[in-house]
């Protein structure tokens, strides 16, 4: 390619990139403090990926997304930035440790709780969830904010970490219920004991999964048939996943944009 050949082509990268920048830089930076840790990481995170993106301009033949794409850049740029944690586990744990249906007690927000009430239940939800996004092991944790934080499906996380949906699906729900017991402890629970197991534990193990899986799916799941032990753990469920959905949204801070642009426009 020909000196202005080379030069159009160039500008042509950096102006597409610019407008990636636009549309998913504030929620690349927003899940790079899920992914890496901290702000300093999450910045160098989104230099990283679109500096990337800029250099394999070229090579992006629009086989998937422009989002599905520079998500697979961020995931592998991550891993390879990353430092582990001093005591971060290994392993998510035993499933038994998450299951949600042996408490005296059910979590419940009344129906005539105050608006400043279900508020300050929503921050402390919020505050808890994050904490254990951040107590994940790492394969679980990339798992958990590609699907639940930046929206994408089992499918489309899959291909972005190269391993199958099975593991994903596996991964995501292990995670989301131990998201979902961090946030049900933001919530009051119902007066007196709670009632008595309408199903077998199978059973309601069985509606947990189609739960889940309607989570993954984003449909909604019908809960008229559920016992009232369920029905609490439904809804911490979908209080989990819509925290998370707000965990993913975000801006660029102050002057990421600017020293960004000023990258591209001396990369090459």
């Amino acid at each position: 390619m020909s000196g202005p050949e080379a030069a159009q082509s160039d500008e042509r990268a950096r102006e597409a990139v610019a407008r990636l920048v636009d549309e998913y830089g504030g929620q690349l930076y927003a899940l790079g403090m899920r992914f890496c840790g901290d702000a300093t990481d999450a910045e160098d995170l989104v230099q990283e990926t679109f500096l990337q993106a800029y250099r394999g301009w070229d090579g992006f033949e629009g086989r998937s997304s422009a989002k599905t794409w520079l998500y697979t850049i961020a995931s592998r740029a991550c891993q390879r930035m990353r430092r582990k944690r001093v005591g971060e586990p290994k392993r998510v744990g035993s499933l038994d440790a998450e299951l949600p249906f042996g408490g005296a007690r059910i979590a419940m927000i009344a129906d005539e709780a105050p608006d400043g009430v279900r508020a300050q239940i929503e921050r402390e939800a919020r505050e808890r969830v994050e904490e254990a996004i951040a107590s994940l092991p790492e394969e679980f944790r990339m798992a958990l904010v590609l699907k639940e934080l930046a929206g994408f499906s089992v499918a489309e996380v899959a291909a972005i970490l190269g391993v199958e949906e099975g593991t994903v699906k596996s991964r995501v729900h292990r995670a989301r219920l131990r998201l979902r017991a961090a946030a049900d402890r933001a919530i009051p629970r119902a007066p007196g004991e709670a009632p008595a197991p309408a199903y077998e534990e199978r059973v309601c193990l069985d509606l947990l999964d189609a739960k889940q899986e309607a989570i993954d799916r984003g449909v909604a799941f019908d809960t008229r048939v559920i016992c009232e032990r369920c029905r609490s753990v439904f809804a911490s469920l979908d209080l989990t996943h819509r925290v998370c959905g707000e965990l993913g949204e975000g801006a660029l801070p102050d002057g990421v944009r600017e020293r960004l642009m000023e990258r591209l426009g001396g990369a090459g």
